[in-house]
């Protein structure tokens, strides 16, 4: 084994602001993560992480790679290499398959977080759950790096305390202070868009009460409020151990406060990084929150209602209809995935990307780009596969191009494809004051489902200080052609958008 001098001169220590600009945090590999319909079906047959593993890990490997794919960083919890089998598996089969691993992670496309741990590959605490075999596999694998190979490795801070400090400034508190404000959105709206039915919104904001007195009379005590604890009251069948994923359906609501926790859980590490969090298809979005982030000093904020506005106007693509692209990304293996990154195809991709978030006001100029790379990108995946004879389906590209703005509680949907075009908005009651949100982009082929291949991403902020400019805003939109609205918001705000024809669309 590695001692732990020789790992630590197989790191670099990074701060999150030395992250890359792009970087991101995927949900779904969160050891926890279900999407919301399987969570319901594990509820109601009474089945456990392990009774659906197979298919879970098939959904986790599809969002593994779609974020090894669309982003030039992904920050893992260092947990997760060796506890979550949709990643460990290429460690414990070693081979190329290890080999593809160790690339990503000294090439700085994997970023362990280290949440207390000064090594990634340091001995887990005894009472932690730990996969022996992916724990054996991920130590093996610092082993056998070269002298010169680097992995880099983000804390909040390199100085002990000054980490701990950190951590619980950015991480725990703001997780207890996300899950004790949750009765103080509008929860009727929050009701219906986790999926409550109108007859039993009462029943589910006396539930939320619940939760909120718990866990105030946890932070009264000076104990720490974490999910784990919550899971326990909430969500998971009492005498079970968390990591066993048993949810407890006699627990009112555990399929929706799990879904919650998880969302509060997810976002939470990405703010305090600083980078976005990649919420996988059947997830709750974070419009949910109804938040108004804290982004007074950050200059790439969109403030403008009429710039916003302008996210949301039809746009003219090359769209052609003869390439392929993959209908699914699980038949790629990781090998494929990192020769793709090695690809000027790859490069040109995310470079345009960078682009676009730089600079989001010049969307109508980018955007375009982003696209055209898309399509490259899906290309190679293809002559990859079928050079390596992957057995991976592909399909004709029909393509749908959606932007989303979401501003607190409300959601405004762009949609191209086929030649036409129309604007939907759902639209929530407005709180007074200052409105908070996000404009995303998404790239994909038209009627493939949760395991293609597909581009979905933040590509801006957005805070409207005042009821008037919301009105402005939404005035705008209101002129714009084909828009329609509703005024109460869908039966779920999952990530999950509808198309012209009533196909779904995922989106991150």
């Amino acid at each position: 084994m590695a001692d732990i001098r020789g790992i630590d001169e197989l790191m670099t220590p990074l701060r999150p602001d030395q992250l890359d600009a792009g970087a991101v945090v995927a949900q779904s590999l969160d050891n926890q993560w279900v999407s919301a319909q399987l969570t319901e079906e594990m509820i109601r047959d009474g089945r456990s992480l392990r009774q659906v593993a197979d298919r879970r890990e098939t959904q986790v490997r599809a969002e593994y790679f779609r974020s090894l794919i669309n982003s030039p960083q992904a920050v893992v919890n260092r947990a997760f290499f060796y506890n979550n089998p949709a990643i460990s598996r290429d460690l414990i089969e070693g081979g190329t398959a290890r080999q593809a691993h160790r690339r990503l992670l000294t090439s700085g496309a994997l970023v362990p977080y280290l949440l207390n741990e000064r090594h990634p590959a340091e001995q887990p605490a005894r009472h932690l759950h730990v996969n022996d075999a992916g724990y054996a596999a991920w130590r093996d694998t610092f082993e056998e790096m070269s002298a010169t190979d680097r992995v880099r490795c983000v804390r909040m801070s390199w100085d002990d305390q000054e980490n701990r400090e950190r951590t619980r400034a950015r991480l725990f508190r703001p997780f207890a202070a996300k899950v004790q404000g949750l009765t103080a959105l509008d929860l009727d709206l929050l009701a219906g868009q986790v999926g409550v039915v109108p007859a039993e919104h009462g029943a589910f904001r006396q539930r939320l009460g619940e939760l909120v007195s718990f866990s105030n009379d946890l932070n009264v005590r000076g104990e720490s409020v974490v999910r784990n604890v919550l899971y326990e009251k909430f969500v998971t069948v009492p005498g079970t151990n968390v990591a066993d994923g048993r949810y407890d359906g006699a627990k009112p609501f555990a399929a929706q406060i799990k879904q919650l926790l998880d969302l509060l859980y997810n976002v939470n590490l990405a703010d305090a990084l600083g980078r976005f969090p990649l919420t996988p298809q059947g997830s709750l979005r974070r419009v949910v929150l109804q938040e108004v982030r804290q982004m007074r000093d950050d200059p790439e904020i969109v403030r403008d209602p009429e710039a916003l506005s302008l996210f949301l106007r039809r746009q003219a693509f090359g769209i052609v209809q003869d390439h392929l692209t993959p209908s699914n990304v699980d038949g790629l293996t990781l090998g494929d995935v990192w020769s793709l990154r090695q690809s000027g195809a790859w490069n040109a991709y995310i470079r345009a990307f960078g682009a676009l978030t730089a600079d989001p006001l010049a969307f109508h100029d980018q955007v375009g780009r982003v696209f055209d790379h898309y399509v490259r990108v899906n290309r190679v995946i293809v002559e990859l596969a079928a050079a390596r004879r992957q057995r991976i389906r592909t399909s004709r590209w029909s393509p749908v191009i959606e932007v989303v703005v979401t501003l607190g509680g409300s959601v405004f949907t762009a949609i191209t494809g086929d030649q036409t075009w129309e604007v939907l908005g759902s639209i929530a009651p407005l709180a007074a004051g200052p409105v908070g949100g996000s404009v995303q982009l998404v790239l994909r082929n038209r009627r493939e489902g949760m395991r293609e291949q597909k581009f979905a991403r933040e590509i801006a902020r957005v805070r409207l200080d005042s009821e008037r400019e919301w009105a402005v805003f939404h005035d705008l939109v209101s002129r714009l052609g084909a828009y329609r609205e509703a005024s109460v918001p869908p039966p779920q705000a999952t990530a999950v958008t509808t198309t012209q024809d009533d196909d779904d669309l995922q989106e991150w």
